[in-house]
């Protein structure tokens, strides 16, 4: 079976005496994105002021609806944290799909070469 998976892996700075608003939010973003079909795999890492999403779906397509079904949640979340640093992963074929819909976020994309999948 051919791997499509693709992640997302956004780094998040917390402005200071916001992580209880911040985390507040995670639990959102995490019952939002536990209505996803394509969605296999999401949680958020904590380091201090610091916050990552772990996440990953089947395919672009799927990385593009949550998006599309968190926006509103990443807006108020960008309100009290930045986003410093932004990957997508994923085979090429799949992130030539998400090269321009995310061009706004500046992400780095890493091209998936060797790998499995079970």
């Amino acid at each position: 079976m051919h791997d499509k998976c693709c992640s997302i892996a956004p780094y998040f700075k917390i402005a200071n005496g916001q992580i209880t608003r911040f985390k507040n939010l995670c639990e959102q973003f995490v019952a939002r994105a536990s209505t996803e079909e394509k969605c296999l795999y999401y949680g958020f890492c904590f380091d201090g002021d610091e916050a990552y999403c772990r996440e990953g779906y089947e395919d672009a397509e799927g990385l593009l609806t949550h998006l599309n079904n968190v926006n509103d949640l990443l807006e108020r979340a960008l309100e009290i944290a930045e986003i410093v640093r932004l990957e997508i992963h994923g085979p090429k074929e799949e992130l030539q799909k998400l090269y321009e819909p995310l061009a706004g976020f500046k992400p780095q994309f890493f091209i998936l070469e060797y790998g499995l999948r079970r």
